[in-house]
């Protein structure tokens, strides 16, 4: 484990009393051991009329790129996210043109069958169970805030029944709002009972498990999965850099 200077981190001292954890990337994969590119590559090459499949690479290129493009954009990133089917349809209807094809059926099924791949890829991190058994056997109270539609988000939790971890769940697509927005972080402050400077979140995204939470007293660990560091021009330093939630969990004290 890594603190915010790039050495290894030490012990912690005194156990927070809560803490906020971030669903995916952090408890779940999503991004991370997901082969985004080849779900994209099967749900066209699924759907493509004949004539066109000699165009499969090209084609792949194209939504590849144009998606980086779509979820680039915060204020697209908050509403394509609330939908993410509609999402991808619109993703793939813009690139399909390219070929004259102008079959909003087509731009569903791909889109369709993609997020079939997508949901079948997701996976529960090796070392996640047993960091939040262990968080649990200290007496520290756990909220799960995660953004995305609720339908989506519930399915996943469900499916790997996590919700008995947690004292309380917050999702964007129920609360109609969520992060980086001070209001989820208060709500679950409240619902847990606990103090900001008694309080630690835990996940990927800097923006909003780091900068967001440590400007109300939050401690925000982060989890740098591919090791690149602070990012430039960061407005705050994480309480902590971790690679894993196995890795919060190893420094702490035997019960």
């Amino acid at each position: 484990m890594m603190n915010d200077t790039g050495k290894e981190a030490r012990p912690f001292g005194p156990l927070p009393k809560a803490m906020l954890l971030d669903l995916d990337d952090t408890i779940l994969t999503y991004e991370q051991g997901v082969d985004k590119d080849e779900c994209w590559r099967h749900a066209i090459g699924k759907h493509l009329p004949d004539p066109y499949t000699v165009h499969l690479d090209d084609m792949l290129a194209s939504i590849i790129e144009k998606a980086k493009w779509f979820w680039s954009d915060p204020e697209r990133h908050r509403i394509g996210r609330l939908d993410l089917l509609k999402a991808r349809e619109d993703i793939v209807s813009a690139v399909l043109p390219e070929w004259d094809i102008r079959d909003p059926l087509l731009a569903r099924k791909i889109a369709e069958t993609y997020d079939e791949l997508r949901d079948r890829a997701f996976r529960l991190f090796p070392d996640a169970m047993d960091a939040l058994e262990r968080f649990r056997s200290h007496g520290i109270k756990l909220a799960m805030v995660t953004n995305g539609r609720a339908e989506t988000q519930w399915n996943k939790i469900r499916r790997f029944n996590l919700e008995p971890l947690f004292e309380c769940i917050l999702v964007e697509g129920e609360l109609g709002f969520g992060k980086p927005e001070t209001a989820v972080y208060l709500l679950a402050l409240e619902q847990l009972g606990a103090a900001a400077e008694e309080t630690w979140m835990i996940g990927d995204n800097y923006a909003w498990e780091v900068e967001a939470p440590q400007r109300l007293g939050i401690k925000g660990i982060w989890i740098d999965h591919a090791g690149a560091g602070v990012p430039a021009g960061a407005s705050e330093q994480p309480f902590m850099i971790i690679k894993s939630l196995g890795d919060l969990a190893a420094v702490m004290p035997e019960v």
